[in-house]
């Protein structure tokens, strides 16, 4: 079939995504080869396709296609996840358009809108991501609250707690008022915030006040004696339980025993005295609010402070708060600050820069709050998950991801396991009537355990109440490289046994405590193995002014809009060019434009060679030349090839063979080769070139699928099935690197030698089509065995070896070499006599300036040594330009 003069990506894409498809090519089934493993981090259920899905998934892509043509048996395992939060989120909308509140629902009737939302709207990202060539096993795509994952994952929640590593208890929690949920601390981002410090009066109830030295750290009005309390947050005044200074601090003594008067509030407090306060801090004296506060709280328990919640779970003010009960809490900050200033109770308010926790979800202020929650222990998680990262049994790359790795995992917390949403793994603890629960994976199950537990026979399983939490979505998917194969309710099958552990993990870092990390321990906890041996780290997609790419931005193209205009595999390429593992990728669509040019470049090639005649002739010595050339090339290429991909550096792999098709194959090897016009090709060299194009489609392929796929299907006649994607690539085994690099740096200094000679036809203005003649001074073996290649590359007639310098040449040098061109009659002399003596000139005026430089005293004395030698260095060249051109021109008036 002829090839079209234009390459469309639109007309080759779908139908070779059909055909990979059709003939079950990204299909995977445990067999007697090495397994290549990747799972997918599962995006979430009702996403679409973003630049990071796009960067990250096209990573894995190049990964999994590389293994599939070094022979191995890849498996790409898709799927998406639940993502408790923001699909809540996004059905709670939903229905408040309709006019239905979540609260006028039974927790079954929701869900069956959150499943209906999930099936409109769930996959859609899997989808686009085969607009992107993503070679997934489609047939093994998971869902993290589909039956098997379900399962998997309620077993695992009630074996912890067998084990004793899951408890449930009241602990000050992050706490999302919009989502109405705790969350992880992993889950809250903090931001730097332009805030205000607010300085509160706190009168002294005893007004036997002492001064206590001689500066004036007591404060006084007509009112009386008053401490100042410094807070970002006026509004959780109402829920003060005492203030606390530092018994050393000496400025705030004159308050040890005292009692104080919460503002506005007018409840009386105790001063306490505790080293936790930062003397420096403000006037060093603190409001304790045991409930609104993790170190507060941890006060309150130390000294028995009371504990009073002024918060309702949507962020509201309670009943418990006295005043401003209804009102938002940030209304009631500003409003609070008005009713002090107006009360006399402020004494000052100033700018203040502090770092505010948001939630990683809904982007709200979190709310520290004390809660009854489900936590996992994670000291004996980080036991198991620390030494193979630091000891290089899992490898990261970067690597100075380890490092954050290590800090995470030394200073950790228990994780706050549960979730106030009805979409998500509902927690398997079930109340019993009289008190207590029981753990357990089927409600039979817990009906069996309680009346164990209470010796009560006549039980039945109505009598007892599930949790209505439901877990973290996190607690799903850090089973996900184990529960894909089925690995926790069917331990030791034969898939889990052949696909275990994973090959290499793509995935962002700021996702490392979230997921990474916590796979790791299940994966050491549940398999007593690593669930990966390589983790890849990408960067973050920036524009291409180093913003970070958002939707509040308008500085996030749609990436089917990029595929629709540039085709995938340039926008592949325009995306690769440009990420460097663990650095962040400065995005320009002019990227995409390179990578679309390089699309044609292949083409337009494809179709030179395709387009050449045919014929059964002797190989030109040229032609042999430059195909032995070329294929030791592709020895050397291929070693390199596979050092970078062993270092996961695919932006360089990428760069390595864009340059090698482009400069070497387009530019200098099929230059080399091609027949004169309208004269026929050797059959020999024609063969070599084909193959050549098949062995650099096949480099190419990992990242530039569809055309590559389009052109390898028309080197050869292919039968029906026969796949690039499968083809091996070619290794070169048993070959002489040292013998190939050798070789290729003699052909490196040829290029230079032909660049020479075009320079002076440039300079001198002389046509290719006329023949030239090359002197060499002095033997060059070397050069004389490659003769062919240079006559035939710069149209020469002869190249000669003299023993002194010819007159009326033209000269350049190539490494200690010198060569010569004689130019005859094919200059104009006097135009060149001009033109040479106007450079001349030049140069000695040049000499001159710097000469002035090195000859003032001041200037050598105080001006730096590499300076200096910079200067010595133009002098050198100035004089030795300045004598070639003397002789130039000496030669040319003879």
């Amino acid at each position: 079939m002829e090839l079209a003069s234009k390459y469309d990506p639109q007309a080759v894409e779908s139908k070779w995504y059909q055909y990979w498809l059709d003939n079950k090519l990204f299909s995977s089934k445990p067999d007697g080869r090495e397994p290549y493993t990747v799972v997918i981090p599962p995006p979430n259920v009702t996403g679409v396709l973003h630049m990071g899905h796009m960067l990250n998934n096209t990573i894995q892509d190049i990964l999994v296609r590389r293994a599939r043509m070094e022979g191995k048996n890849a498996c790409w395992v898709p799927g998406t996840d639940h993502a408790s939060i923001a699909t809540e989120a996004k059905v709670v909308n939903r229905l408040a358009q309709q006019g239905i509140k979540k609260t006028d629902l039974t927790r079954e009737e929701f869900l069956k809108h959150a499943w209906d939302w999930t099936h409109e709207h769930g996959g859609i990202i899997l989808k686009q991501l085969r607009k992107l060539g993503a070679s997934c096993d489609w047939d093994r795509t998971a869902f993290t609250m589909d039956e098997t994952r379900s399962r998997a994952v309620i077993h695992v929640f009630c074996d912890l707690y067998q084990k004793g590593l899951i408890y449930r208890g009241v602990r000050m929690v992050n706490w999302d008022p919009k989502a109405q949920t705790a969350l992880s601390d992993e889950e809250v981002i903090y931001k730097d915030e332009h805030s205000k410090l607010y300085h509160l009066k706190y009168y002294v109830v005893e007004q036997d006040c002492q001064q206590v030295d001689e500066e004036n750290v007591m404060h006084k009005d007509e009112k009386g004696y008053y401490a100042v309390v410094a807070t970002t947050r006026p509004e959780t005044i109402m829920g003060d339980s005492a203030m606390c200074i530092n018994p050393e601090d000496k400025k705030n003594t004159w308050l040890k025993g005292k009692h104080v008067i919460v503002p506005l509030v007018n409840r009386e407090i105790p001063v306490i005295e505790d080293t936790y306060v930062d003397i420096e801090f403000g006037t060093g004296c603190l409001k304790v609010t045991p409930a609104h506060d993790i170190n507060d709280h941890a006060l309150g328990l130390k000294h028995g402070l009371e504990t009073i919640d002024i918060f309702n779970d949507n962020g509201t003010i309670s009943e418990a708060a006295g005043l401003y009960v209804g009102m938002d809490r940030m209304d009631v900050r500003k409003q609070i600050s008005i009713d002090l200033q107006n009360a006399g109770l402020m004494e000052k308010i100033e700018d203040y820069n502090n770092k505010v926790g948001f939630s990683e979800r809904t982007n709200v202020p979190i709310e520290p709050k004390l809660s009854t929650q489900w936590f996992l222990k994670m000291q004996h998680f980080a036991d198991i998950a620390l030494p193979p990262v630091m000891d290089d049994d899992i490898e990261f790359y970067p690597k100075k991801y380890k490092n954050t790795y290590r800090h995470w995992l030394e200073n950790i917390k228990d994780w706050c396991i549960s979730r106030q949403l009805w979409w998500g793994h509902r927690i398997p603890a079930y109340y019993l009537p009289e008190g207590g629960f029981v753990v357990a994976e089927t409600p039979e199950k817990a009906l069996e355990l309680a009346k164990e537990k209470t010796g009560n026979q006549n039980l039945k399983v109505e009598d007892l109440r599930q949790d209505d939490d439901c877990l973290d979505t996190w607690f799903s998917s850090w089973l996900w490289p184990i529960s894909l194969f089925d690995g926790i309710n069917n331990p030791g099958n034969e898939e889990i046994k052949y696909y275990y552990p994973t090959s290499d993990l793509v995935t962002g870092p700021d996702i490392i405590f979230f997921w990474v990390a916590r796979m790791i321990m299940a994966g050491y906890e549940y398999m007593g193995d690593m669930p990966f041996k390589n983790v890849y780290f990408t960067g973050i997609v920036r524009d291409k002014i180093g913003r970070k790419m958002s939707k509040s931005l308008g500085n996030s193209p749609d990436p089917l809009d990029l595929i629709e205009q540039y085709g995938a595999d340039g926008v592949r390429m325009g995306m690769m060019l440009s990420a460097p593992a663990g650095n962040d990728i400065l995005f320009d669509d002019a990227l995409c434009e390179q990578g679309r040019n390089f699309n044609n470049k292949i083409w337009n090639a494809f179709r030179l060679v395709k387009g050449w005649q045919v014929a059964d002739i002797e190989q030109p010595e040229y032609a042999k030349l430059a195909t032995e050339w070329f294929d030791n090339l592709l020895v050397k290429v291929s070693a390199e090839m596979d050092d970078l991909f062993s270092k996961y550096r695919l932006s360089e792999a990428l760069m390595l063979v864009y340059k090698l098709f482009w400069d070497e194959f387009s530019s200098w090897y099929l230059e080399m080769v091609k027949p004169a016009y309208g004269q026929p090709i050797d059959k020999k060299t024609y063969e070599s070139t084909l193959h050549f194009f098949d062995v650099l489609l096949r480099q190419l392929h990992p990242f530039m699928p569809f055309i590559t796929e389009e052109l390898w299907q028309h080197i050869y006649d292919r039968k029906p099935g026969e796949s690039i994607m499968v083809a091996q690539l070619e290794t070169f085994c048993g070959r002489d690197l040292q013998a190939a690099n050798e070789l290729c740096n003699a052909f490196d200094q040829l290029k230079e030698i032909i660049s020479g000679i075009r320079n002076i036809r440039l300079q001198k203005n002389i046509a290719q089509k006329e023949v030239l003649e090359m002197l060499v001074l002095g033997e060059n073996t070397q050069l004389m065995a490659y003769a062919e290649v240079v006559k035939k590359m710069a149209n020469l007639s002869a190249v000669t070896v003299v023993e002194s310098k010819p007159e009326g040449a033209a000269s350049f040098m190539v490494g200690t070499t010198e060569y010569f061109i004689p130019l005859g009659n094919l200059i104009d002399v006097e135009e060149e006599l001009k033109k040479l003596e106007a450079d001349l000139k030049y140069q000695e005026g040049f000499l001159q300036s710097v000469l002035k430089k090195l000859n003032n005293e001041k200037f050598v004395s105080k001006a730096p040594a590499n300076v200096i030698e910079m200067e010595r260095k133009k002098q050198a060249d100035a004089e030795t330009k300045i004598a070639a051109l003397k002789e130039s021109i000496a030669a040319l008036k003879k």
